[in-house]
């Protein structure tokens, strides 16, 4: 290591502060440079939304619940930590997914991605979109190509190849759980931008799936599991996070309240002027810094850094508020049998749950034998209201649709109710060039400042973690390259 520490601070301890922090020490130390990190987070502790609870056998996740296997930040990470061993798969003989349809579920069919169609048969027998819907999406094959690579909303390109009925039937109760959002305002370039270029390439959705290189699935038709999670949890990932940074000096209780530029003060030398930045606390206290990775949430970030650079990107990113409801049950009071991971609800059915998760079938790891464990989603944007109900009254909309669709009228062993308050960043049209825009000024305004998270360039769990280690493997590399210390000579 040469010269003296650099001092780091990261802003925010969910898991792309936890992430941030340990890709720092790891690629500064491979640069030559000792990191003096200090991380800040605001609430009582380490983890963000992420939260198991470990009850009567059972495995509960109050906030995610898995993450996507083909996204590998989060397996190489696990890695890393010596963690991997712990990861488990969904149960193999619960593949199929519902969407709910006219109060009836209904299966997902094979080879679907996103409502588009992979394979023909399997859609055209589906009940799930009427004949004249089915004609409907098949005027893809037909239909002009959109040639420009502008942005558009992911819902306007669904509609625009396949059909109304596609878009709200099955594309938008798909989405539902990982953005909450209205596909109609959520932007393509940030989601999906691989359907955009499908279909410039081959004219058509449906072709270019099932005839060209397939994109990578999400949701269904994968022989291995699309998903993974931890046994005891996905908190076994914030806990080795917490325990491997032993040396960086980790705050609770305590938030950024300002970021400010340092000047020389009459400094005579560089060496004297130090760090270029201030970090103010909400207890008074000011932190010094070279460098400062802001990793909480956009609107949350914008008041931090609306001082120094244009922040409208993060203004233009809406966050919509969620509950899960997590109920268990004796096996005996459940007379459906599952074979499947759960089922989606299109918003037009009117219901209070989004989805409901059968966790006991997808999950073997989280139940004991004899008992079930269901975990129902509420809230989605322009629908938030239920989120803010009482636990007694949330829990009783949530077992009417369970009564009304699944026939479960048990009262459950327990219910365990968790509000994720401003947790799903909503991308809005034209939001990469946004935030590559923004990007560029902080450089050149505040070298050495880095945003990012689950409100930038993708909501997953991995998503966060690539983005912390990309930031941090992109700023040791330039650690040779920094421009003088504020207060330095320029002669």
């Amino acid at each position: 290591m040469t010269g003296s520490p650099r001092k780091v601070v990261i802003i925010g301890g969910g898991l792309s502060g936890l992430s941030a922090a340990f890709y720092v020490r790891k690629h500064y130390r491979e640069a030559g440079v000792q990191p003096d990190i200090v991380l800040i987070e605001k609430e009582k502790v380490l983890g963000g939304k992420i939260e198991t609870l470990q009850r009567d056998g059972f495995v509960v996740e109050k906030g995610p619940d898995s993450f996507l296997a083909r996204k590998t930040a989060m397996s190489d990470l696990a890695k890393e930590l010596k963690l991997d061993h712990e990861l488990v798969t969904t149960n193999p003989n619960a593949k199929k997914t519902y969407i709910l349809q006219r109060g009836k579920l209904h299966p997902m069919p094979a080879g679907l991605v996103l409502g588009i169609p992979t394979e023909l048969k399997p859609f055209l027998k589906s009940g799930l979109v009427s004949f004249s819907g089915k004609m409907r999406a098949m005027l893809d094959f037909v239909l002009p190509p959109r040639r420009s690579s502008e942005d558009e909303s992911l819902g306007q390109l669904i509609e625009r190849r396949l059909g109304t009925e596609v878009l709200e039937n099955m594309t938008e109760p798909l989405l539902a759980g990982i953005y909450a959002g209205d596909m109609r305002k959520i932007s393509l370039q940030a989601t999906f931008p691989q359907f955009g270029e499908v279909e410039r390439q081959y004219g058509s959705l449906i072709r270019g799936m099932t005839t060209g290189r397939k994109p990578v699935e999400t949701h269904t038709g994968t022989k291995k599991s699309a998903f993974l999670t931890f046994r005891k949890g996905l908190q076994s990932m914030v806990h080795a996070l917490i325990h491997e940074l032993h040396d960086v000096e980790q705050r609770t209780g305590t938030g950024a309240a300002r970021i400010t530029v340092r000047t020389d003060s009459g400094r005579s030398s560089a060496a004297e002027s130090g760090p270029r930045y201030a970090v103010e606390l909400d207890n008074g206290e000011t932190l010094l810094a070279d460098d400062i990775y802001v990793t909480v949430q956009n609107f949350a970030a914008a008041e931090l850094l609306r001082p120094h650079v244009d922040v409208s990107a993060l203004d233009n990113v809406n966050y919509v508020s969620v509950a899960n409801v997590v109920m268990a049950f004796a096996k005996k009071d459940i007379v459906t049998e599952y074979d499947g991971s759960g089922f989606l609800v299109p918003r037009k059915e009117g219901r209070n749950i989004t989805a409901c998760t059968w966790t006991s079938t997808k999950w073997l790891h989280t139940s004991p034998e004899d008992k079930v464990l269901l975990r129902c989603y509420v809230g989605r944007s322009g629908d938030e209201q239920n989120v803010e109900l009482p636990d007694e009254a949330l829990a009783e909309l949530v077992r009417k649709d369970l009564r009304e669709i699944m026939g479960v009228g048990a009262q459950p062993l327990f219910t365990e109710i968790t509000r994720l308050k401003h947790s799903m960043p909503q991308y809005p049209v034209g939001h990469p060039g946004r935030i590559a825009a923004l990007r560029s000024e902080l450089s050149q305004k505040l070298p050495g400042v880095y945003a990012f998270g689950a409100g930038y360039d993708g909501i997953g769990m991995p998503d966060c973690i690539k983005q912390a280690k990309e930031t941090a493997e992109a700023a040791a590399g330039s650690l040779n390259k920094q421009p003088a210390p504020v207060g330095a000579s320029r002669g």
